[in-house]
């Protein structure tokens, strides 16, 4: 006898649940609204660092603290409510340039590199 007919499958069976006691179905693809919500909080609140930005960073000895950290995030969401795309945050004497619809710092640039320099590609600054 062939192999494949050996095999036995254990294929799921229906049950009919009794008038008025089964459970409501959620429709598929939806999510409950907590689930929703919890999901877009935790990819909102992730900023992410381009190599392009972690090289700068390194090499102008730029090191983010947690309140700092916390500022840039901040001002994403801001920028994200008036419909930014790029913006220019400062954040003391440190400017980023971040995609806020990706959520990535692009570059920064510290104080003694800020002055004459000339930002583009921005849509929005943010100023903390």
């Amino acid at each position: 006898m062939d192999e494949y007919m050996k095999l036995s499958f254990n294929l799921p069976v229906n049950r009919i649940e009794p008038a008025g006691q089964s459970k409501p179905k959620q429709e598929v693809g939806k999510t409950t609204g907590d689930f929703q919500k919890i999901l877009e909080e935790k990819l909102r609140g992730e900023l992410k660092i381009s190599k392009h930005a972690m090289l700068r960073m390194t090499s102008r000895n730029i090191n983010l603290t947690p309140e700092q950290l916390e500022k840039l995030s901040a001002a994403v969401e801001r920028a994200e409510k008036k419909g930014v795309r790029e913006s220019l945050i400062l954040i003391n004497d440190v400017a980023f340039v971040v995609s806020i619809k990706n959520r990535t710092i692009i570059t920064a640039v510290d104080g003694p590199n800020l002055k004459e320099n000339v930002f583009t590609n921005i849509d929005g600054a943010v100023i903390m």
